[in-house]
């Protein structure tokens, strides 16, 4: 009989213990930037504020966030616009797709009829207005109106003088009429008149050109054509406020006409504007308001979205809301070390062309994200489309290579050093232009480096701090070099981009001996390398020492690297994989964008349309996740990046960064440091129970003190989980048990106890 004193006692022993609350097994997170907001309302007791990605709140109550995503229920990523209903509380947002999520306490309800509208046509919701328990939304097509309370599209209004599609920028109402703000024009038509979708039941008021915005501002009518605001009258417009300022945003809030305001010299403002044009309130502050785009008051304070500092509320003082997060997006490279995420945030297109993009470096540890780059003042300006990264295992330091502004060294405290001249040479299409394609340090602490374009495109420097340049023996166009990857023979497999294919480089006996270098040509087609394609994306290594290739055409193998250079040779081997009916070379139909490969030697791969999971030797498909069937951010997988000790998979797509929490984690020399979360397991926890820390592949039992088993399993690299039963299906009962741990070597010892709660 199990004794509760025992238990107790156990507990007692554990709970100082216990780890941290963490992504659970199966669990996925989302790292969405939230530094760029947009669009800023309130509903109820909360704040809500929109990034060009995301959504979080505010409680007025205790000023704590709340972040919204595909995580927690919405329907997409990419906000177009969101606005509440001031009477009902209800929460509407419009995304890129003209998808719409309504938001009230009962929950999140999608609204899919426009984006799956049939038809050409801008689609795009540009503005909502409520009126009486409806959504006017301003759209590229006209007027959609959308019933709140039947979560249903009412009807659609088109208001162009040809009755076809034009856009509508605004729509207001002061009870008697509703008025839009068109591209052709101002217009009006009697709320209680018939048939509103016929443009002939709209009355043209000015044909003046395009109208950005209209609004009712207590008894008036308030229009904005350019950087002017006039108040409709009888006789025509009469001028109500203009400057040499230009407005990014004008709104309405609590009988206040709300400017949104930058000037040719960089500098930003909020106007807050009485009724009467008179200015009621300024706010403005270097460093703080950068890029204003919506405001709002609430209580008195200013809440102003702003795309360069985020949500900020202007009381007494300026107070800036940021959940942690990433600066922007980020398609480079990644790296993990020490349980520390690098991202590279710069990018370059399809063809490696310059986006001159400056958000610089992410660094995700424990929870937290530090971004690095000009913006945070970490970075020096000068410094674009950083796309590689390699964290120094001697030292600590991270090194970073700009596509065009050089190599950069960080080391602690953020102090940065760039390599330019005498260190890498410069393009020789552009002798201002120091590229960096690929970085990674072998197992001697030499970093090598990608030189793009450079005459001696392949650099390395040394673990001793001296430097050296390699020449390659072969024609390429540009003598473009990007990802570098050694192999367990300390060869270096380099990616050369836009068709060219791919190298491998034996540096021979030392690298200061050229004489006995020796370089191979890979490329599509038997007796050339046997790729898919001669452009490839990604490579990488698996623990077998194998080389993936990852093509526009699929995946190719090097099995036999140590052999590359011997009479036999070694080509890459495109393997076959059965799928249902049909059998045919892996992946072939997918341009394989990257590879990585988890602590149980499965692939995670990432293509076009989204991210898999296949199994070590890529004959069967584990999971495929889509933004349809999963959290997936997008389809559209740049990047996966691993982190070894939690087994957290890092997707870097074109919406975002998002993350899963996988089954596998690298192995362990030892079962000396075995942890088990969550540990001890609450009484309604159904999800996965992890154990890490393990030995690759270690054979994990659960028995009771007195050693009867309960469970068995093998560990997936250096991690193993159970669903809280036992080999017969029952729930595991309430008590201690220990976690038995033995390698194929069949050495077993007692790893750690594990706590159930019932």
């Amino acid at each position: 009989m199990f004794s509760r004193q025992i238990f107790w006692g156990w507990m007692a022993c554990i709970f100082p213990y216990l780890l941290p609350a963490q992504l659970p097994i199966g669990g996925w997170r989302e790292h969405l930037p939230y530094y760029q907001a947009k669009q800023v309302t309130v509903a109820g007791t909360r704040i809500f504020c929109a990034t060009p990605y995301s959504v979080f709140s505010v409680n007025l109550a205790d000023n704590s966030i709340e972040r919204f995503s595909k995580i927690n229920g919405l329907s997409e990523t990419g906000i177009s616009t969101l606005a509440a209903d001031e009477q009902s509380g209800k929460l509407l947002i419009a995304y890129n797709s003209s998808n719409l999520d309504l938001l009230d306490k009962s929950g999140i309800v999608n609204i899919n009829a426009i984006k799956n509208r049939n038809g050409a046509g801008d689609k795009t919701v540009y503005n909502i207005f409520f009126y009486q328990d409806k959504a006017y939304l301003s759209t590229g097509i006209g007027i959609i109106v959308v019933d709140e309370s039947r979560y249903e599209i009412r009807d659609t209004y088109i208001i162009s003088s040809n009755g076809l599609a034009g856009k509508v920028n605004a729509v207001t109402s002061d009870g008697q009429y509703f008025y839009a703000a068109s591209d052709e024009g101002l217009k009006r038509a009697p709320v209680s008149g018939v048939n509103l979708a016929d443009f002939r039941n709209w009355q043209p008021l000015s044909a003046a050109g395009a109208f950005q915005q209209v609004m009712r501002v207590q008894d008036k009518i308030i229009v904005q054509r350019k950087d002017s605001l006039f108040t409709l009258t009888a006789n025509g417009l009469l001028s109500f406020y203009a400057s040499d300022w230009n407005n990014t945003a004008v709104s309405t809030s609590a009988g206040k006409v709300l400017l949104n305001q930058r000037n040719t010299s960089g500098q930003a403002r909020v106007l807050v504007l009485n009724a009467d044009g008179s200015v009621f309130r300024t706010v403005q502050q270097a460093g703080t308001i950068l890029d204003p785009r919506q405001s709002i008051l609430v209580q008195n304070d200013c809440w102003i979205a702003d795309l360069g500092a985020g949500l900020v509320q202007a009381g007494n003082t300026l107070q800036p809301y940021r959940p942690t997060s990433p600066y922007s997006i980020a398609t480079g490279e990644g790296a993990v070390r020490n349980d520390t995420l690098w991202l590279a945030a710069g990018s370059v297109t399809d063809d490696w062309r310059n986006l001159y993009s400056k958000n610089g470096l992410y660094r995700f540890a424990g929870s937290e994200w530090t971004n690095i780059n000009a913006a945070t003042r970490l970075l020096p300006d000068s410094l674009y489309d950083i796309i590689t990264v390699a964290p120094d295992p001697h030292d600590g330091s991270l090194w970073a290579g700009s596509f065009g502004a050089g190599l950069l060294q960080l080391k602690a405290g953020n102090a940065a050093t760039v390599f330019k001249n005498g260190f890498i040479s410069s393009s020789l299409s552009d002798p201002q232009s120091y590229r960096v394609g690929g970085l990674h340090f072998d197992t001697n602490n030499n970093l090598w480096i990608a030189n793009w374009g450079a005459a001696q495109p392949l650099v390395v420097r040394k673990a001793d701090g001296s430097w050296g340049k390699f020449s390659v023996p072969f024609l390429f166009a540009d003598n473009a070099l990007s990802q570098i990857l050694p192999d367990d023979e300390g060869q270096l497999w380099i990616v050369s981009p836009n068709g060219n294919g791919l190298f491998c480089f034996n540096k021979g006996t030392s690298i200061d001996n050229t004489g006995d270098d020796q370089w191979k040509y890979y490329r599509s087609g038997k007796g050339n390398g046997n790729l898919p394609d001669n452009w490839v994306l990604c490579i990488e290594k698996d623990r077998n020492g194998f080389i993936w290739v990852g093509t526009r055409k699929g995946i190719g193998i090097i099995q036999c690297p140590q052999q590359v250079f011997s009479a036999a040779g070694c080509e890459a081997v495109q393997p076959i994989v059965q799928q249902d009916n049909f059998a045919g070379y892996l992946f072939a139909a997918e341009e394989v964008q990257t590879i990585a490969t988890d602590g149980a030697d499965r692939k995670w791969i990432g293509t076009r349309r989204g991210a898999w999971l296949i199994s070590p030797d890529g004959d069967k498909t584990i999971y495929h996740f889509t933004e349809d069937n999963s959290p997936l951010l997008s389809n559209d997988v740049k990047r996966i990046t691993i982190n070894p000790l939690s087994g957290e998979v890092f997707f870097t797509t074109a919406n975002g960064i998002c993350s899963y929490r996988g089954t596998a984690t690298e192995g362990e020399q030892t079962n000396g440091k075995v942890l088990v979360f969550p540990n001890p397991v609450p009484p309604a926890y159904t999800g996965v129970i992890a154990i890490r820390g393990l030995v690759n592949g270690a054979i994990v039992k659960i028995t009771e003190l007195d050693g009867r088993l309960v469970y068995q399993t093998r560990a997936n690299g250096g991690q193993a989980t159970l669903n809280g039963f036992d080999y017969r299906g029952k729930k595991i009962s309430t008590g201690v048990y220990l976690v038995l741990v033995s390698n194929d070597g069949g050495k077993e010892s007692i790893a750690t106890k594990i706590v159930f709660i019932r």
